[in-house]
């Protein structure tokens, strides 16, 4: 007769080893990750927001790129991810772009503020991804020189991680 297989000692630690090396590997790669959407929210809103800028400025060479608008929601969202009311985006530059953080009813996580002087403009995403208090911010630039407006190269990052 013969007996049934057990697990030994030595192949329950091997095992055990395993599993401790993959996640080891797996658990940091996921963490990072995950940061990478919460920060794709801020890095492709700026896109949209540097792309219309240069837009606007190219097509009124007179205006050049439009007035400032406040940081907008004005209060960051803290921790969560929050749902704009109703005119939220209703401030003349905003409609000038034809911007907004994320499309009617869907929550994000940044507030965004657009700092425009007719030659060049800074655009500014901040957000408190874990609700701690520490912003974390991106900011793009654009300049119009030589009769074409134009985004400066990079991007900065400020807190990234907060």
């Amino acid at each position: 007769m013969k007996r049934p297989s057990r697990i030994t000692p030595l192949e329950i630690a091997i095992g055990a080893s395993i599993l401790g090396s993959l996640l080891a590997v797996a658990i940091p790669s996921f963490a990072r990750n995950v940061h990478a959407t919460h920060f794709a929210e801020a890095t492709d809103g700026l896109a949209r927001l540097g792309t219309q800028a240069v837009a606007h400025a190219d097509a009124h060479k007179d205006v050049g790129f439009p007035k400032s608008a406040p940081l907008t929601p004005a209060e960051v969202p803290r921790g969560a991810r929050a749902v704009d009311p109703p005119g939220t985006w209703d401030h003349p530059t905003w409609t000038a772009l034809g911007f907004r953080a994320s499309p009617e009813g869907i929550p994000h996580a940044f507030s965004f503020a657009f700092d425009g002087a007719g030659s060049s403009f800074t655009a500014r995403a901040r957000g408190d991804l874990d609700g701690d208090g520490v912003l974390s911010t991106f900011e793009t630039r654009g300049v119009v020189g030589a009769g074409a407006a134009s985004l400066t190269p990079g991007m900065y990052v400020e807190a990234e991680l907060e």
